[in-house]
């Protein structure tokens, strides 16, 4: 992100604690896709990745007045979302649950900004969910954001507040893992090109997001209160 659009989020924020009723869900267009994208992938599954993203805006909707500007916004926004992704995770596995079927439904999540899979690659996309669900939390969360979404790892490590060595650790940790558990696909599996130069190795066979051009997502607002979207509501 360049000086200027930093610059922006920063004004943005401000103007949120002010009193300005627009300016949070103006900078929360500014980056929903990329924050649904880092839920979705983290939680592999539309209704938790909405859940969870509604969680990290109320929270960063709440704590602006704290933020300390010792990073950028959107990296305190991203950091507020894989939080939230990884408190679903752990309330999950405390208290486990029958999964319902994932269909290739293409009228919910928040933007479209992942259409579903081709008929012929479902099952590949399913396995690699099921891979990526088996990682340690640390590990996965690094993965998404390093080898799927396509952050340097710099910055990887700011949103996730720990040490550039420990991304990579991790993200080498789990590449591992994901070559045990995903091995019997790389036959047809094609690396997904680095978004980004220092993000060596991506891991195989996840698809990428399409960044799409969603309109509004209605009921964001920071004097509206109403931050929850129905998973189902079509807005793509």
């Amino acid at each position: 992100m360049d000086g200027r659009a930093a610059a922006k989020d920063l004004e943005l924020l401000r103007a949120h604690v002010a009193g300005d009723r627009d300016a949070f869900a103006e900078l929360f267009h500014r980056h929903r896709d990329r924050l649904w994208a880092v839920a979705l992938r983290t939680l592999g599954d539309r209704e938790e990745a909405a859940d969870a993203l509604q969680d990290a805006l109320l929270s960063a909707h709440r704590a602006a007045a704290r933020f300390r500007g010792d990073s950028a916004v959107t990296t305190w926004l991203h950091r507020i979302v894989v939080n939230a992704c990884l408190d679903r995770i752990r309330r999950r596995q405390a208290h486990p649950t029958v999964p319902l079927p994932d269909g290739n439904r293409a009228d919910d999540g928040i933007g479209g900004l992942e259409p579903a899979a081709p008929a012929t690659d479902h099952d590949t996309v399913l396995v690699v969910r099921e891979a990526l669900a088996a990682l340690p939390l640390e590990q996965r969360a690094a993965l998404v954001l390093v080898d799927v979404q396509g952050y340097p790892v710099a910055e990887v490590a700011r949103i996730l507040g720990v040490a550039e060595g420990t991304v990579k650790s991790r993200c080498a940790r789990g590449r591992a893992r994901l070559a045990v558990l995903l091995g019997h696909l790389r036959p047809a599996a094609v690396a997904r090109p680095s978004a980004r130069p220092d993000a060596a190795a991506p891991i195989t066979g996840v698809p990428g997001v399409t960044p799409g051009n969603p309109g509004p997502v209605e009921g964001v607002g920071s004097g509206s209160g109403r931050y929850r979207r129905d998973a189902n509501q079509e807005d793509t």
